[in-house]
Parts: C-alpha cells; sequence; structure tokens
C-alpha cells in the first residue's frame, strides 16, 4: 500500500513539475519578446495577452510531460531506490536532464564556444529545469525512499 501511494505521489510530483517547468519555460522566453496584443477600440488588452499565455503554458506542460517522461522515469526510479532526499540533488538533476534534452548530451560544445544569442535559451531551459526538479522534490522528493 506504502508503495502505491509513493508512486502516486510521483506521478502527482512530476505533473506538477511539468507544469513548473513549462511556466518557466514560457515567462522566459515569450515575455521578453511579448508585443501588447489590442483589442478592436485599439486599446492594449491584457485579459487577451493572460489567456494566451495560459494556453502556452498548458500545451508546453503537455510537451514537457510527453518528450521528458522515459529519462525523468529512470532519474525518478534512481532517486527513489538510492533514498536521494536533498533538493540540491533534484535541481542539479533537473537543470541537467533539461539542458540535454534541450541541446543533447554535447555540453562540452557549449562551453568551448559560447554563443550569446543561444546563452539567453540555454538559461532560461536550466531554470525551467532546475524550478522542475525543486517542484518534483517539495512533492515527492522530500520523502524518496520512505517506503521501504
Amino acid at each position: 500500500m506504502a508503495a502505491l501511494f509513493r508512486i502516486m505521489m510521483m506521478f502527482a510530483g512530476y505533473t506538477a513539475a511539468c507544469i513548473a517547468a513549462s511556466l518557466v519555460l514560457t515567462i522566459g522566453t515569450l515575455t521578453p519578446h511579448w508585443n501588447v496584443v489590442m483589442n478592436s477600440f485599439g486599446v492594449p488588452s491584457p485579459e487577451v495577452q493572460s489567456a494566451a499565455l495560459w494556453v502556452v503554458v498548458a500545451l508546453g506542460t503537455v510537451a514537457i510531460f510527453v518528450v521528458g517522461l522515459l529519462p525523468t522515469l529512470l532519474v525518478m526510479v534512481l532517486a527513489e531506490g538510492l533514498a536521494l532526499r536533498s533538493a540540491v540533488i533534484y535541481g542539479v538533476i533537473g537543470g541537467l536532464l533539461a539542458l540535454a534534452g534541450a541541446y543533447g548530451l554535447d555540453f562540452a560544445g557549449y562551453i568551448a564556444a559560447p554563443d550569446s544569442s543561444l546563452a539567453h535559451e540555454r538559461e532560461v531551459f536550466a531554470a525551467a529545469g532546475i524550478a522542475g526538479g525543486l517542484v518534483y522534490w517539495l512533492f515527492a522528493g522530500r520523502r524518496a525512499g520512505a517506503w521501504k
């Protein structure tokens, strides 16, 4: 029974982590380039911008959930088995998984040839992964391995 509860908490934590990562990714990538949406009277409409922002967050959550499921599932199972409970570990692993998922595993190429146009994107992806990792830790990682 305790193992089933842990699996449910892991799933809820992963879902919440995907929402947090999508929110950080959306705000970090869209809002610096966000144009003011005008209504039919030529007045800026914050309601339309807010609705569009939440639609993008929802679509991003689904994309992050599907794309990141397999590698994150592997990390979650390892963390449960090894009873890793440190928030720092979850933040670092989340950032590394986000960067690896977005850019591949060639981390040395990013350091050797930094490109200023990609630097902001790397920072946003790392921040999204860190946020996702910390939210997962908040839901499920604090009690990792407690079912043993």
